[in-house]
């Protein structure tokens, strides 16, 4: 990871609790403790069997009937909640901690559920389209988590994000770090044969996706680009709701 990302300045507005975004950690955590729990064997099966190989994809290959666990089309769902180990999933459920309520609270629980599975499906194609004959299979929830860093960077670019640097926390513009983050992407898929073992374009793809998604996604009400005053001129303060008292479901429904 290019940094590592603790805290970020932006508050939630509509969302008392980001439902989904802490649903998505315990599933991936649960899924995780799932692979390890019955050993090696069971572990590759499961990577094989419900991870996204490109070349069963695209058809230039086929798995050996006793790893076929789902169509390959469905791997494309399954493989974001599988992980290669324990860092591979604190690494994602890190930043999707950091990054995925703010992104939640722009569209709600539901859309953001859609939106998370729409990235990581769009991530996984990204890297088929990159490396199509590849039987390596793709795991982790890297690209849909990559899809809530683009749609982060559309909706709150001016937040300030805590990172450590040679181990003194820093606060950092969030625009700042995000596209470093996606230059080191593409720094890295052309890095040559040390890239293989990275789903490096699966990231990429998600990003983009997520930067684009977030425009359809987001409540129509819902400032872009660190924009933060909501419509007809009310002031926000921290921890306010974008919505009248009178009106449960406000402008959002």
């Amino acid at each position: 990871m290019p940094f590592i990302p603790l805290h970020d300045t932006t508050p939630r507005y509509l969302l008392a609790r980001p439902w989904t975004t802490w649903a998505l950690i315990a599933v991936s955590t649960l899924a995780f403790l799932y692979q390890v729990a019955d050993g090696d064997e069971a572990f590759v099966r499961l990577v094989y069997g419900l991870g996204v190989i490109p070349a069963t994809l695209t058809g230039s290959a086929e798995l050996s009937p006793l790893l076929v666990m789902a169509d390959p089309l469905v791997t494309l769902l399954s493989y974001q909640f599988l992980h290669g180990g324990f860092m591979h999933l604190a690494g994602n459920m890190l930043y999707l901690w950091v990054f995925g309520d703010n992104v939640e609270d722009a569209m709600g629980h539901a859309r953001f559920l859609l939106f998370y599975l729409v990235c990581g499906a769009a991530a996984a194609l990204a890297q088929v389209a990159a490396d199509p004959g590849n039987v390596t299979p793709l795991i982790g929830a890297s690209g849909a988590v990559s899809g809530v860093l683009g749609a982060y960077l559309i909706l709150h670019p001016k937040s300030r994000v805590l990172v450590p640097i040679v181990f003194i926390p820093v606060y950092l513009p969030a625009w700042l770090l995000l596209i470093f983050w996606f230059g080191f992407q593409f720094f890295a898929a052309f890095g040559g044969p040390a890239a293989d073992n990275v789903g490096w374009w699966a990231h990429i793809g998600g990003f983009i996706a997520g930067a684009v998604l977030i425009f359809a996604f987001r409540y129509r009400a819902v400032p872009l680009f660190g924009l933060r005053d909501p419509p007809g001129g009310v002031t926000l303060r921290r921890g306010a709701v974008w919505r009248s008292r009178g009106d449960r479901r406000g402008p959002w429904e």
